[in-house]
């Protein structure tokens, strides 16, 4: 149990940990949306503490800079990688863009417009929520866009022949994939519990309306995922959430 936490951590941020030796993240799916939910606390925590000092589009600001810090921008890249993509003409073009390593116009718009995005809706939720509402609204949003990681990746064929993502998606089974949406279930439902059964209910139907949508286009255009497409999808799929609760209250 702690060396699926552990790898889970290695993997979605920048915490200074030794590699373990046997590094399983297939194994480590339960553990996603746990270290999703505690990211996201640590943005809410951040905005909720600047706050009381600056206005509130600049402790929004601030928020989004730790999660940034935090993670490595790692679905940000994932998202850039994508929109790039956008550009091919057919599926080995694409993939082939997604994999080079410089960014285009494409992703750089994607990302500016999510950076924007996640500022202006932690500004918002800052604004009707108390602190300690915004803390629970983002850990649940970070395990649900967590958890859409491995429900996707198990849903749908890995893209290409060989990749960093291929052992991920190949390790995944039934029962490991049903213990991350356990685990981001349990962080949607103290949302609602804590914050009202509105919440709970935006923040399930932004994460599924976001899981189908991007494994729509990736199915559609790649033929299967990628490792960008799991990023991608949790970064729409954080988005998509906080926008979601935001336009319920």
């Amino acid at each position: 149990m702690l060396a699926g936490l552990r790898d889970a951590t290695t993997f979605l941020t920048r915490l200074p940990l030794p590699a373990r030796e046997g590094f399983d993240l297939a194994r480590a799916a339960w553990a996603l949306p746990v270290v999703g939910a505690v990211v996201g606390a640590a943005t809410g925590l951040t905005a909720w503490a600047g706050v009381f000092l600056l206005p509130p589009l600049v402790a929004a600001t601030l928020a989004v800079l730790v999660e940034v810090l935090l993670t490595g921008a790692l679905h940000l890249d994932g998202l850039a990688d994508c929109a790039d993509g956008c550009g091919g003409r057919d599926r080995e073009s694409r993939l082939a863009i997604m994999k080079d390593h410089a960014t285009g116009v494409y992703g750089a718009t994607a990302v500016v417009l999510a950076l924007l995005l996640h500022v202006a809706a932690l500004g918002g939720l800052l604004a009707v929520l108390d602190g300690w509402q915004l803390v629970v609204l983002t850990a649940a949003a970070g395990a649900v866009s967590r958890t859409v990681v491995p429900v996707l990746a198990h849903a749908l064929p890995y893209a290409r022949a060989a990749g960093t993502a291929g052992a991920f998606v190949a390790g995944l089974t039934g029962r490991r994939v049903v213990a991350a949406v356990a685990s981001g279930a349990v962080a949607a439902l103290v949302a609602a519990l804590l914050l009202g059964p509105g919440t709970g209910i935006a923040l399930v139907a932004a994460g599924a309306l976001a899981v189908l949508s991007v494994g729509w286009w990736s199915r559609r255009t790649l033929g299967g995922v990628t490792g960008d497409v799991l990023g991608a999808a949790a970064e729409v799929t954080r988005l998509a959430c906080l926008v979601a609760v935001l336009a319920t209250l």
